[in-house]
């Protein structure tokens, strides 16, 4: 049964997934959407990092789903490992894995701000092998199969290359969310000929990104949720990434960040030698 879905799933069979996003969307997400009250939202780690009732019924409603879909897979999700942070090790085990960020830009979600989406990826042995990134109030869906290249809403996307000369957009992290040194990292960005600016949900810059609407990310911090799905609808879209030491991306942790994503190797290494060659000192 694993094998023959996972085998359906890279021969493009991923209506199936398609769907059962949609649904937890509509049924859990969308009903909410400007319409939570306070005592629905709740803070995690502070102020920028929020939970709400629907992150929490979208993801219960999707670890039903996608296990029905695929017996013997295992559900990584945000919340369920907000409660329980052994979850996270399913992602070096043997079993495939769904990755779930439920409501990725939870802090939009809550402003009512239409710029968040759910990340779905199915990963097996640290290998991202398809991923679904659903903006629900944008009416968007790009979907992602290994070797099989990117689509949003059945279009193929390609994230081209900057124009030789132009400043680059570069995404990253949110100052609250970096150490000291990853700020030093950050600050080598400041320079002639990039412009960075706090991202916003990840996915949706993944998707800018894929798009060719933005050139680049730098991201410092490496939760799977966040990042599998996106990388490799950038990878499939043509684009590239790389950790700060010039190694790719574990979806399962210990990356040496921060690490970018970019619209062609050539830019990827360019914001990469920037983090890494960033002035010493506060």
């Amino acid at each position: 049964m694993i094998e023959s879905f996972l085998e359906h799933v890279l021969d493009g069979g991923t209506t199936e997934v398609e769907e059962a996003v949609r649904k937890a969307a509509a049924a859990e997400i969308m009903p909410r959407f400007r319409r939570l009250a306070d005592h629905e939202i709740s803070e995690k780690k502070g102020p920028y990092d929020l939970v709400t009732v629907a992150d929490r019924a979208a993801e219960e409603h999707l670890t039903r789903a996608l296990t029905a879909l695929l017996p013997g897979s295992v559900v990584v999700g945000e919340e369920a490992v907000d409660a329980d942070p052994g979850l996270y090790g399913a992602l070096r085990g043997d079993a495939p894995v769904w990755i779930v960020d439920p409501v990725d830009g939870t802090r939009q979600f809550v402003h009512g701000d239409p710029g968040f989406c759910s990340l779905v990826a199915l990963a097996r042995h640290g290998e991202v092998l398809a991923s679904w990134t659903y903006a629900p109030a944008l009416g968007e869906l790009a979907v992602a199969v290994r070797g099989r290249g990117a689509t949003l809403d059945g279009r193929p996307l390609r994230c081209g290359s900057p124009t030789p000369g132009a400043v680059l957009e570069v995404a990253t992290s949110h100052p609250d969310y970096t150490t000291p040194d990853q700020k030093r990292a950050l600050l080598g960005l400041v320079t002639e000929g990039v412009r960075p600016r706090p991202c916003g949900s990840a996915g949706l810059e993944y998707l800018s990104l894929a798009r060719g609407t933005l050139d680049a990310t730098a991201f410092s911090w490496e939760l799977a949720w966040d990042h599998a799905a996106g990388l490799l609808l950038v990878a499939e879209a043509g684009g590239a990434q790389a950790t700060v030491t010039g190694e790719p991306f574990r979806i399962a942790g210990g990356n040496t960040l921060p690490f970018t994503a970019a619209r062609d190797a050539a830019t990827a290494e360019r914001i990469r030698a920037l983090l890494a060659g960033a002035p010493a000192g506060d």
